[in-house]
């Protein structure tokens, strides 16, 4: 085996030629050494890798979401992008290599009819794997699941079968394994009536032993999928057409499919290494370059060398040990090795870590270490439920102190404690691990700096500690203090995310250590967070500041838990906002029911729902403001802002719009503001839906929806997306078969993108399911926390809310659905209350004697042929007192900041 030395020493005063690095493959293996040679600095390196997709790298772990999602919203792509971009890496797509001399040092790659050879001195091969097939006949009318090729057309011919057919399409997915599982979720979620079928006796059974198989096997079936077990598929059969009918079983039984997906596993691509291998032999010039692994893959050392000079191998292609794994994890902390090896560095391969957790929507399932118990006098620690599909394992030495391994099916929460302390003493006895048992929490543990928290990217928890008490991976930089920071820093919890609520706990207890209290508190005069108030306060039905504070407070409240407890009570009770001494705990906007600008002056925003109105209202707009001399813009919200109203104006201004048949945007408020819509079917020729009329529908039922954050919803008619509904906190995308439902984007100081919640919904479901969405987060929020980052800190994040609001996996969306209910048909509007009771228009006097008299301090200046708040400068030109209000707010809230 050949491990050679990168760096070569130049002769005295001669500039070293950079060396030239190729790499062969274009997968997350391939990624991940560009990225790991990048951060090292590519001085010395001209970095070429050779792929034959079309596709920037990708996540292949991800498939599952190209087959269920629409491709044009479905982004794959590892990384960032610009990273191709970056001097002295060069990416060439649709070039397979068909040839390795490594005599010669060169790579002949193929585009079409054109060839085309690559010199190197460092070869990295990061080939992958292929699908396995099966050697059965007819198993050229099956297919795979590999590339994003396999999963566009799988999601194309389900559909076609589907409009065929005139019913679903019968998929029939043979492999039981992680892969196979996937598979036949996303057929099901394309409305397919999906089957497995295993040659082994239980799914998964290369990570799960047969107690836990039979409870996997239950949770699949509870979820609608028929699993054959235990017998062996022996031909796919076809009609005279020569279209699929189905699978013939070993044991004669016929398992009908229009469909048939083979996902079996996969085998190296090592066919660039096997011809190398075989020309050698042919040629009979002594031994061959390369040595092939026992099941295939080219053997490689814990350097990850092959035994040619200067040739690499790296993820499922690199045979370690006999074996080849096509998991993450391995291949990431190969890219790594060799990254650091051409650096002049010393790593060497750990070996393989097996661990994984199935991603399938409310089937939990997670894997690590001697998950068999196979080493000598290992004890297994097992609770089972059968009727509930729950199998819980943890494997020991025979002393019960030391961690081996486990298995987790139905409820895995301890697999997050439990995966960083493989190979270590236990902090407690085994079975108070077991939380579905009834032990609850895992036990507290510290973690030594040496566990490995994050097994994808290899980031040990000392590394997350460095980051959190000084940064020191990032030299120069400040104290990491939240989990975005630590993931920007050290790359954890960056890939599968599976690690995320461990990092978070970990950063809490760093910065409890450092003296920074990790509190929950809403504020210094209510020991409870958000969240526990909100409940507190609606399981006492309490309706006053002052009964609260007396109950849960101290004190006479601050600028914190005053507008907190005025937001939950107007979420629960739907109550004018100034009444019952609300009015005081309000802040500034929404004790005026308008926005306060930079010069003391507010706006006024009518609600425009759907961004639909009549000439007639566009008439009355126009008409007060040129009455008020109001500057006008439009929204990026699709409204009509009207700024430079005095307080005292703010009355007579809206009894004008609410006379003609307008009402309060609520542009002041954390509430809805708007919903923004394309025009959709009703006009435009690439509609697929009526998207305005949605969009109205939406906004007429969430208006006054007092929450955490302000809310802005987006509905377009077609993938086009002119509307930026996945730009918003919930974004509703039209399509042939209804409507796509995203949650969690929006604005901000971190711009988020709305992910794929429920798809090709109909209008009831779609609008129960937004329901459920935004009663849950009203109600589990922190204070001032916007949709996306309360999203990420859930536990679970997305897949935690799809359970809530899809699945109702907290048997509480009846609940939820009657809470929106309630808002909805206690629902009033503020100004049309405020005009009609002459003890609330007293609010809008600008002192208690004042007259209804102008301002005349606050001048405004024509510009663009509209007209804007004069400067400081313009006024003291223009002879003005500058008003001392003005200058007592900064930073007041815009309508669309």
């Amino acid at each position: 085996m050949s491990s050679t030395s990168p760096i070569e020493t130049p002769t005295s005063g001669s500039v070293p030629a950079k060396r030239r690095v190729v790499v062969v493959g274009g997968g997350p293996a391939a990624h991940r050494f560009v990225e790991a040679m990048a951060s090292r600095g590519l001085g010395r390196f001209d970095v070429t890798v050779l792929t034959e997709e079309a596709h920037l790298p990708y996540d292949r772990v991800a498939l599952s979401k190209a087959l269920t999602g629409d491709p044009a919203d479905v982004d794959l792509t590892l990384g960032d992008a610009s990273l191709w971009e970056t001097p002295g890496i060069t990416l060439r797509t649709g070039a397979r290599a068909v040839r390795v001399d490594a005599a010669s040092r060169t790579v002949l790659t193929r585009s079409g009819d054109e060839h085309e050879a690559h010199p190197y001195d460092e070869l990295v091969l990061a080939t992958g794997s292929n699908a396995a097939r099966l050697p059965i006949p007819g198993a050229d009318r099956s297919y795979v699941y590999r590339t994003l090729e396999d999963v566009w057309f799988l999601r194309a011919e389900i559909r076609r079968l589907g409009e065929s057919l005139g019913r679903p399409a019968r998929v029939a997915v043979i492999g039981g394994g992680l892969l196979g599982i996937e598979a036949a979720a996303g057929a099901k979620s394309l409305g397919a009536e999906a089957v497995i079928i295993d040659g082994s006796p239980w799914p998964m059974n290369r990570q799960l032993d047969e107690g836990a198989g039979q409870a996997l096997t239950r949770l699949i079936a509870a979820k609608g999928f028929t699993v054959h077990g235990g017998v062996f598929p022996s031909e796919v059969l076809t009609d005279d057409a020569g279209l699929v009918t189905g699978v013939l079983m070993a044991d004669d039984r016929v398992v009908p499919a229009d469909l048939v997906v083979v996902a079996i596993g996969v085998r190296p691509r090592d066919e660039l290494v096997r011809a190398a291998v075989e020309e050698a032999g042919a040629s009979g010039e002594g031994s061959a370059p390369f040595e092939l692994g026992p099941r295939g893959g080219v053997v490689i050392d814990e350097t990850c060398a092959t035994g040619a000079p200067n040739v690499w191998a790296i993820g499922e292609v690199a045979s370690f040990g006999g074996m080849c794994l096509g998991l993450v994890a391995p291949a990431n902390t190969m890219a790594e090795i060799v990254a650091d090896r051409l650096h002049g560095g010393g790593a060497t391969f750990p070996g393989f870590d097996t661990a994984t957790k199935l991603k399938l929507s409310g089937v939990d399932v997670a894997s690590f270490g001697d998950a068999f118990a196979a080493a000598p006098g290992a004890l297994e620690i097992v609770y089972a439920d059968p009727a509930r599909g729950v199998y819980q394992k943890i494997v020991t030495t025979d002393d019960a102190r030391t961690l081996l391994g486990g298995i987790f099916v139905g409820d895995a929460s301890p697999y997050l404690s439990l995966r960083p302390l493989l190979g270590r003493e236990l902090p407690a006895e085994p079975g108070a691990f077991l939380s579905a048992a009834g032990g609850g929490d895992a036990p507290e543990t510290e973690l030594p700096d040496d566990a490995v928290l994050c097994s994808c990217n290899n980031v040990a928890a000392g590394t997350l500690r460095d980051a959190v008490n000084g940064c020191g991976t990032c030299e120069g930089k400040d104290p990491v203090q939240d989990v975005a920071g630590l993931k920007a820093c050290t790359r954890a919890g960056t890939q599968c995310g599976s690690c995320v609520p461990m990092i978070k706990k970990l950063l809490e207890a760093e910065l409890t250590k450092s003296g920074v209290t990790v509190s929950k508190a809403l504020c210094e005069h209510i020991s409870l967070s958000r969240q526990e108030l909100f409940d507190h306060i609606r399981v006492a039905q309490l309706t006053s500041f002052e009964d609260i504070m007396s109950r849960f407070g101290t004190g006479a409240g601050c600028d914190i838990c005053k507008p907190t407890i005025a937001s939950i009570l107007a979420s629960q009770h739907s109550a004018y906002v100034l009444d019952a001494g609300r009015g005081t705990l309000q802040d500034t906007n929404d004790r005026a029911l308008a926005n306060m600008q930079k010069d003391g002056t507010y706006s006024v925003v009518p609600r425009i729902p759907g961004g639909e109105i009549t000439p007639e209202k566009l008439g009355v707009i126009a008409a007060v403001a040129q009455k008020y001399n109001l500057y006008t813009k439009i929204t990026g919200g699709q409204r009509i802002d009207m700024f430079g109203a005095r307080l005292e104006q703010l009355p007579d201004i809206w009894a004008e719009l609410i006379a003609a048949g307008m009402e309060s945007g609520q542009a002041y408020g954390k509430s809805l503001r708007t919903v923004k819509s394309c025009v959709g079917s009703t006009w435009c020729r690439y509609g697929q839906q009526d998207s305005v009329g949605m969009a109205i529908q939406l906004e007429l039922r969430y208006r006054g929806l007092r929450s955490p954050h302000k809310l802005k919803l987006g509905v377009s008619g077609c993938a086009r997306e002119c509307a930026e509904a996945r730009g918003k906190d919930v974004g509703v995308i039209a399509t042939a078969d209804g409507w796509n439902l995203y949650v969690g984007g929006n604005g901000g100081a971190t711009p988020a993108h709305a992910q794929l919640l429920a798809k090709d919904l109909d209008d009831e479901t779609l609008i129960k399911y937004i329901d459920r969405y935004f009663m849950y987060y009203i109600r589990t929020a922190d204070r001032l926390q916007r949709t996306a980052r309360w999203q990420e800190e859930l536990d679970g994040g997305l897949e935690h809310v799809r359970q809530v609001v899809v699945e109702d996996s907290l048997g509480i969306a009846a609940e939820l659905e009657a809470a929106m209910a309630t808002h909805v048909e206690h629902y009033e509007d503020e100004w049309a209350a405020t005009l009609k009771d002459p003890e609330r228009l007293r609010r809008f006097r600008s002192f208690v004697n004042a007259p209804e008299a102008a301002d005349e301090s606050i001048v405004h200046v024509a510009e663009r042929d509209q007209i804007r708040p004069a400067t400081v400068q313009e006024k003291v030109s223009l002879g003005a007192t500058i008003p001392l209000r003005a200058a007592a707010v900064a930073g007041a809230a815009s309508e669309e900041g």
